[in-house]
């Protein structure tokens, strides 16, 4: 062996020495969350181990709102829906006068907060509809360049979770392949996840619309997004989205709100150690601070009953967490 190859020999060893060595999630604080992360992980991970999980077996689901990033004082892709409305108004006056378009360009936040289910739907429907696949991602995409989130006067995708952007890469680490299951729009999501949290948009399982498949005017194939629901991916839809993208059941399933409550039941339902984890917002000072009387990212007491009956963990934003955001300054 010669000097040279010596010298890259010892380099490379003491690179991985200082990888291997390195803190896991250094953002979180030394509490029982973070020690529960680890502790997991160690144990499907170690061959001989009884709870050992062959690397092709494991999977993380994340949702993404309120578990990946900011979800008030609206979700995002609510905000988003409600700028596209604003912006489509001036081609369609008989809005002002039609219900839930007329609140929407009242901004009569109120009125909004009582939406109904069919209200939104009217709204997703002239939204997300009537175009390519392509066309509403690139839309969704220029959106997020622009928009800043009203509190944080950043974009949203910078409103995200440092210690959970590092639980991910965490378990990627160590073979994990990390999926987001969200009651938000599958193409939404799908349109920023990867650059914003490294997961290719085949890991995105979302609430469905139905496409149709056609040819544009130059005779190239085409998926056109139609105003019709094929999956709410939130509550019980969300062990359904997974069995139908994913095929398999997670090892780990991360929520933090009644919304997420089956997934991490049909998680924790399977052989081997599992681990369930509910984010509580109890920061008011650095995020924010809601529960059971929120309307957005609701964690009922009854939620809170499951998860202690269950041995879910549940991460206290502000006991758990050194700091929120990737950008320094924001908290």
């Amino acid at each position: 062996m010669t000097s040279t190859s010596l010298a890259a020999l010892v380099c490379a060893l003491s690179f991985l020495t200082t990888v291997r060595g390195a803190e896991p999630l250094p953002s979180w604080n030394d509490t029982g969350p973070k020690k529960a992360i680890v502790d997991f992980v160690e144990k499907v991970t170690r061959e001989g181990s009884p709870n050992f999980v062959k690397p092709e077996e494991r999977i993380a689901t994340f949702d993404n709102d309120g578990t990946l990033w900011v979800e008030q004082p609206n979700y995002t892709q609510v905000t988003f829906a409600i700028a596209e409305v604003v912006a489509m108004a001036p081609q369609h006056p008989e809005w002002r006068e039609a219900e839930p378009f007329k609140s929407i360009l009242a901004h009569d936040r109120e009125a909004m907060l009582k939406f109904s289910i069919q209200d939104f739907e009217k709204v997703v429907a002239v939204t997300h509809s009537g175009m390519t696949v392509q066309q509403f991602q690139e839309i969704v995409k220029k959106w997020l360049a622009e928009a800043k989130h009203p509190r944080f006067k950043q974009p949203y995708t910078e409103c995200i979770y440092q210690p959970m952007l590092e639980v991910m890469q965490y378990l990627r680490n160590n073979g994990f392949k990390t999926y987001i299951v969200t009651g938000g729009g599958q193409e939404f999501v799908r349109a920023f996840a990867g650059q914003t949290y490294g997961v290719p948009p085949e890991q995105v399982v979302g609430s469905m619309g139905k496409v149709r498949y056609q040819y544009d005017r130059d005779g190239n194939p085409e998926l056109i997004k139609l105003p019709e629901v094929l999956l709410i991916d939130d509550k019980t839809g969300k062990p359904e989205g997974i069995n139908m993208v994913i095929g398999r059941r997670p090892q780990a399933a991360f929520g933090n709100s009644t919304g997420d409550q089956q997934m991490l039941e049909y998680t924790g339902a399977g052989n081997g150690a599992r681990l369930m984890m509910l984010v509580h917002h109890d920061d008011a000072k650095r995020e924010y601070a809601y529960g059971a009387e929120s309307k957005i990212g609701t964690f009922s007491d009854a939620l809170m009953a499951e998860a202690k009956k269950k041995g879910w963990t549940v991460i206290s934003m502000k006991d758990d967490w050194k700091s929120l955001f990737p950008s320094a300054g924001t908290e």
